[in-house]
Formats: C-alpha cells, structure tokens, sequence
C-alpha cells in the first residue's frame, strides 16, 4: 500500500487559491513538489472543511469534514490560561475534534498537524503517527510541562526557518527539542517569475510594493513614514492587502489610520485591498522593487520568497527567519528604521545598475530554494518514520 500523507490545515481554512493564507500554500506547494517526485513513495491527501472556498488546489487527495466554530479570543484566552494548569484546552479541542474523527477509519498514515498543537492529543491510540508543522511559534504560552504531555508522542516537530526551530527547540523539554527539523518555505518559479524590462525607460519613478496582511506587525507604516522622507514625483508606493483575505471587508483601525498617514505624506501612494493568489504574480511584475518592513519575528515570509523569483530586489527587516530567505540577494534594515529603508530605497533609484544586480541575485536565490528543495526537506524527516 502507498503510503500516505495526511494534512490537517488549519479548521476552517480555505485549500484554494482565493486565499492569501499560508498554510494552505504551503501544503500546496509541497505536494506538488511530490506529485512530480519520481521516488517518492508518498501520496498526499488534505483534510478540508466541506464549507470552504472552490475551487480547491488540484495537487491532493482532499478529505471533506464538517467543520466547527474556530475558538473566539475569549476561547483562546481560556485555553491557555488552562494549559498553563495542566488542563484540556477545550476550544481548540472542539475545533479540531471533526478533523480527528474524519481520520477515525482512514488506514495509518502520517498526519502532519499544521500548528495543530491539540490534534497529537486528539489522535492519541489511533494508528497514525503523527508530526507537528510549525509555522509560527506555537508555543508562545505553552510550558514545557504541557509541551511534553501533549507533544509527548509526536514523531517530529518541522518549523519553516532554522530562527523559529531554534527559538522552539528552547521552548521544549529535551526529548522533544532533539526531534525539531527545519524545512524551509519554498517558492514557485514557475508561476513567479521576472516581468521583461521594456518599461524601464529613463526618468520614469520607482515602483515600490509591498505585499501581506496589512497590520502594524507587518510594518506598512514604516514603508509609509519612509517614503515621506524620499523625494516626491520619484517613486510610486503600492501596498497591497488587507487585515484578512476578504477585500470587501470593512477597513480594520489600523488600515484607515494607515492611509491617512499615506495622505499626510503628499508621496504617491496607492492602496489594493487583498487580491487572490491567481493575481499576485502579476501585479508582483508590475513592480521594481520589493519591501518586507516586519516588526514581529517573522518565521518565514512566503510573499518574499515570490518577489526574489519574480527577479525584485528586495529591502527587508532583520528579524527572525527572513534573513534566511534573503541570505546575500537582497537588502536587510533593522526594524522600525524609516531613515535606514529610505536610504536603501534612494539608493536603488539612484544605480540602475545595482538594482539590477540584486534583482538577478534575488532570482537565483529563489531558484535554489523552491518547492522540490522543501519536499526534499520534508522526506528527510518523513522517510525514516517508513521503517519505524
């Protein structure tokens, strides 16, 4: 028998390209990388909620399950507030129990539970082995005490950049440190990739993007304060997204104070709600250069990886897993430094040439770290749990 398998995304998230979310391009993107891996043994399947978005990826076996209310912030509260006494935590638990029990008379597979912290629990006795996929830090109020009762029988704990499996690995008890493994974020060259250069006619401004959830974690307000501090009719600002992946949501506080920021400034800066993922590769092609402004500890910044194969050069933030996506093909500034990303942003507008430079180095580096490489990753893990 093929052996399988199994991906439990996030409750409620939608397995289709109308979403920006990133778990589910992850999955996507692995097992499409297997689909065309000759010596894989492995097949993939996907546990997805039968009331999300159509269409769905075409790259697994999807498992339709239906689903429960995801636990609100009073709910989340609750739960750990009850880990840390060593109880249940019953909201996650109610969430992920009908994914749990769609896998009640599926034959053994591996299941990986993506920041799944509750399901190795709920699967316990069952003949699945089951491996944690972290990616972020999951374990933020989690003690090692909980760690271990509940990730006790967890055949590996895969976080996506080395930072987040180092900053994990600190969080566990030893037992459980020694099975994290890193399989860093990939990218689709193939569905990003460079726009031709016919456009780049002298004199014409800069075109900046940034692309991602717009809230103050993100950092956008950085991009914004910075381009105040640029010359005006030099460079042209787009921000695109939104608080969540609906762009007809109303604007979060944080959007319109954001925008009237943007408007104080007198820069050319224009706003696109949350587009799907269909349209990001173009508009990432419209682009000249790329800025990832986070402020929190990024684990790994899926978007960033698309604008380096798209052949951007690319200004981020050094903080967490985002130097490791960048390594030597792209700019790195400290956090919350408005003055220092202008700098690096005139700079590109003022050498051609060195812009030109980091766009080719950025697209080499994408090349080197697509999806067949985390596929590869991940069966360095999964492989070995065949002859347990």
């Amino acid at each position: 028998m093929t052996p399988s398998i199994i991906h439990a995304i996030t409750p409620g998230d939608h397995f289709s390209p109308r979403t920006g979310s990133a778990i589910p391009t992850v999955v996507d993107g692995l097992a499409s990388a297997a689909a065309s891996d000759a010596s894989s043994p492995w097949r993939h399947a996907v546990l997805v909620d039968a009331s999300t978005y159509r269409p769905r990826y075409p790259s697994a076996e999807l498992i339709e399950y239906a689903g429960a209310a995801p636990p609100g912030f009073v709910a989340r509260a609750a739960d750990a507030a009850a880990g840390r006494l060593g109880l249940p935590r019953r909201g996650a638990a109610r969430a992920w129990s009908p994914l749990a029990a769609a896998l009640a008379d599926r034959p053994a597979s591996v299941v990986i539970g993506h920041n799944a912290l509750v399901l190795p629990r709920l699967l316990r006795g069952s003949p699945h082995r089951v491996v944690l996929y972290a990616h972020n830090d999951l374990l933020r109020t989690v003690t090692r005490r909980e760690a271990d009762r509940t990730l006790g029988d967890v055949a590996a704990i895969v976080c996506v950049s080395a930072d987040l499996a180092a900053h994990t690995a600190e969080q566990l008890p030893a037992s459980l440190a020694s099975r994290v493994h890193v399989v860093d974020n990939g990218v689709d060259t193939a569905r990003f990739f460079p726009a031709p250069h016919g456009d780049d006619e002298p004199g014409r401004p800069l075109r900046v993007m940034f692309a991602g959830r717009v809230f103050a974690d993100k950092g956008p307000d950085v991009l914004v304060r910075a381009a105040a501090l640029l010359p005006a009719g030099r460079f042209e600002f787009t921000i695109v997204g939104s608080i969540g992946f609906d762009r007809s949501a109303p604007q979060s506080s944080y959007e319109r104070s954001l925008r009237a920021l943007a408007e104080e400034s007198g820069r050319r800066i224009r706003f696109e709600p949350f587009v799907d993922r269909d349209a990001l590769p173009g508009l990432l092609r419209e682009a000249d250069a790329f800025v990832v402004p986070s402020r929190w500890r990024e684990p790994s910044g899926l978007t960033l990886g698309e604008a380096m194969a798209t052949g951007l050069p690319v200004i981020a933030s050094r903080v967490g897993g985002i130097p490791e996506v960048v390594g030597h093909a792209g700019i790195l500034v400290e956090p919350d430094d408005p003055e220092a990303l202008a700098a690096e942003l005139r700079r590109l507008d003022d050498d051609p040439a060195h812009r030109a430079e980091l766009g080719r180095a950025a697209r080499a580096r994408a090349e080197e770290r697509d999806w067949s490489r985390s596929w590869r990753m991940l069966r360095a893990v999964l492989d070995p749990l065949l002859q347990d």
